[in-house]
């Protein structure tokens, strides 16, 4: 059996052989000496080099580590083709809730670093499913909407944009109700599936297209975020929607100059087939809203606007609701995660014109022209019943396309902690 390297915190600096380092070793094991800066993210760093170095399990050791601290250093200890070792400090309580985290994430990352070949429209609607249920057990029940059905259901943007690929797009419907049959929806939750993204006719270059696999994170967020939260003890319904397409070129494949009419009547028309992320969560955020719920939430890898905006460090958050935005920054805040609100403004609807439709999916230009990530939440905004409260979450930090100082290669999970946080406290 592999023995644990043991990890402790300092306030103090290194010795002098050291030299300016912020991780010594010594024959107990290694020392993160914090400089009093941003600890969390000196801890994650910290963790990234202790990684590099070839160790595989570690021991959290002595007075200074915190449930924050030490979540910091898992996301930085942590792999795409691993799940760390890590043994926790602090009390029972606080080691159960870092393992549930470590376990929800280590599901929501696995998925995301998953092969666009293994992990279809169909399979990543079905693992999300059965991991929930091995959660919630007969709490949860679910349907699968798949192919041709969605027509029937009136959900015609899932289905326009998976219809290119031989594997079927889908539509999981999930609920956890705890409470009975009748109970109210508290939340209803929304994830973009979008299992690979060749950017359809409006087709990515080979750089752009590699990471594509990551373009389902929405969902996998989303899905890791409520298996969290009802690992914790929640005692509500909500209700789950993962909009699960592949986004291929064939003869079938939806094309520029379409016009897709929705459900509530909105029309649109397709400028950009590489803008169909928004098509999708369309119809996710009208299934939602049917729910009756009072908040709704989705996450999706949505724009490389905001990934422009707020850098790979912070999600992007958007809501008509600044009273919402502020509360979702503070909950992101209590879980050591960083979101950042950018605007949305009524008129942000109106952003993406069509002679031909009641608007189009995005503008015909590069990256959908100045404000792109305020203009495709401005867009989600037409199918969002009115007098919901409601978050968009643009996951601007879900995915390293290689390794970094914060973290390795692949998945982050970041923003499953905010939203699993917003779910428990509503």
């Amino acid at each position: 059996m592999t023995s644990s390297m043991k990890i402790t915190l300092t306030k103090q600096p290194a010795d002098s052989q050291w030299g300016k380092a912020d991780v010594s070793y010594n024959t107990d094991g290694a020392a993160i000496h914090l400089s009093g800066a941003d600890e969390l993210r000196q801890i994650q760093q910290a963790a990234r080099k202790v990684r590099s170095q070839g160790i595989e399990s570690v021991e959290l050791a002595g007075e200074h580590w915190n449930i924050h601290s030490q979540w910091a250093f898992a996301q930085g200890f942590a792999t795409a083709r691993q799940i760390p070792t890590i043994i926790w400090a602090g009390t029972d309580a606080e080691k159960k809730r870092l393992a549930d985290q470590l376990a929800s994430a280590s599901f929501a990352r696995h998925l995301t670093n998953e092969t666009p070949e293994n992990l279809s429209p169909m399979s990543l609607a079905t693992q999300a499913a059965n991991w929930l249920s091995d959660i919630g057990g007969d709490n949860v029940s679910y349907r699968i909407i798949e192919g041709e059905e969605l027509l029937t259901h009136q959900w015609i943007g899932i289905h326009a944009v998976g219809r290119g690929s031989e594997r079927p797009p889908a539509l999981l419907e999930l609920d956890y109700n705890p409470i009975g049959d009748d109970a109210p929806v508290s939340v209803s939750l929304v994830g973009k599936g979008i299992t690979f993204d060749s950017g359809g006719y409006s087709i990515k270059p080979s750089e752009g297209m590699l990471g594509m696999k990551c373009d389902m994170g929405g969902a996998a967020t989303v899905t890791a975020a409520l298996g969290l939260a009802i690992k914790s003890g929640l005692n509500k319904r909500v209700k789950l929607f993962l909009c699960c397409a592949e986004n291929l070129i064939s003869g079938h494949a939806y094309k520029l100059g379409d016009i897709l009419t929705y459900k509530n009547g909105v029309s649109v028309e397709v400028v950009n087939t590489d803008a169909e992320g928004r098509l999708v969560l369309a119809d996710g955020l009208q299934a939602a809203s049917e729910t009756g719920s009072p908040l709704i939430i989705d996450a999706a890898t949505l724009t490389g606007a905001a990934v422009m905006a707020v850098g790979t460090n912070y999600n992007a958050i958007f809501s008509p609701s600044s009273e919402l935005l502020a509360h979702t920054q503070t909950k992101a805040a209590e879980v050591g995660e960083r979101v950042w609100p950018l605007p949305l403004d009524p008129w942000h609807q109106d952003m993406c014109p069509s002679a031909y439709a009641d608007t189009a999916n995005s503008r015909p230009m590069k990256g959908g022209g100045a404000g792109g990530a305020s203009n495709a939440a401005g867009f989600l905004s037409r199918f969002v019943r009115p007098d919901a409260q409601w978050l968009h979450m643009d996951l601007a930090s879900a995915f390293a396309d290689s390794s970094n100082e914060l973290w390795a290669a692949g998945a982050t999970t970041h923003g499953v902690l905010t939203i699993a946080n917003l779910i428990e406290s509503n």
